[in-house]
């Protein structure tokens, strides 16, 4: 890393970051960061754009009505629409 740099804190309670820090991050003005405190002091880490999930958390969230596909049925639709999609790039027309 560099060396280190020294800012303060403003009366609002804010901070300036090093742009060199800011560029290396890829930072740009409306970033949101997640504020970790931890025994050795403050740690900024970006905000994910999406929040963290499991499989736990979302199966079962798309509704299917009717007979449940087969490993063989669903086999056969991936080979179907590989050949589909191949065809197509050969002959877009």
């Amino acid at each position: 890393m560099t060396d280190d740099v020294i800012t303060r804190i403003s009366e609002k309670g804010e901070i300036t970051l090093p742009e060199a820090v800011l560029e290396r991050q890829h930072w740009d003005a409306g970033t949101s960061l997640i504020v970790e405190e931890t025994r050795d002091g403050v740690l900024l880490k970006k905000r994910p754009i999406f929040t963290p999930t499991s499989p736990e958390d979302v199966f079962g969230m798309i509704k299917h009505e009717g007979k449940p596909k087969t490993v063989e049925e669903m086999e056969q639709g991936i080979l179907d629409e590989a050949r589909r999609s191949f065809a197509k790039s050969i002959d877009p027309d």
